[in-house]
């Protein structure tokens, strides 16, 4: 079984930055395509940002390229999302997701992962 917890939310001003962490146990996730996710009350969840299983292929919503940047490490078992030019709509609880898949499509679909961790609380104040 695959644990995934993440590290990193909290508060932050507009225009600041984040760092999102996401440590998997129980299992290595090398040959997993990793994405991250968010959720506001109210909406479905939302993908952000998504990598394939050796980091060549990256694909991001549209409302954060450029800000935010999605990064692996396999030898950690870790994956990460750097968030830059923070603005207020980006607060939401961020998940991150493993696929059971591993190729160099990117799916966007959050039923398309089969592993979740239990999310950290991103504020962004204006």
């Amino acid at each position: 079984q695959v644990q995934l917890v993440e590290s990193g939310g909290g508060l932050a001003q507009t225009g600041g930055s984040l760092r999102l962490s996401c440590a998997a146990s129980g299992r290595t996730l090398s040959f997993n395509n990793l994405a991250w996710f968010r959720q506001v009350p109210g909406k479905e969840r939302e993908f952000v940002a998504g990598i394939n299983w050796e980091g060549g292929r990256i694909l991001y919503v549209h409302s954060v390229k450029g800000r935010f940047t999605i990064s692996r490490d396999n030898a950690e078992n870790t994956v990460h999302l750097q968030m830059n030019s923070l603005k207020p709509e980006d607060t939401a609880v961020y998940y991150c997701a493993a696929a059971a898949y591993s190729g160099d499509y990117i799916y966007t679909e959050h039923n398309e992962y089969q592993y979740w961790g239990q999310g950290t609380q991103v504020t962004v104040s204006s």
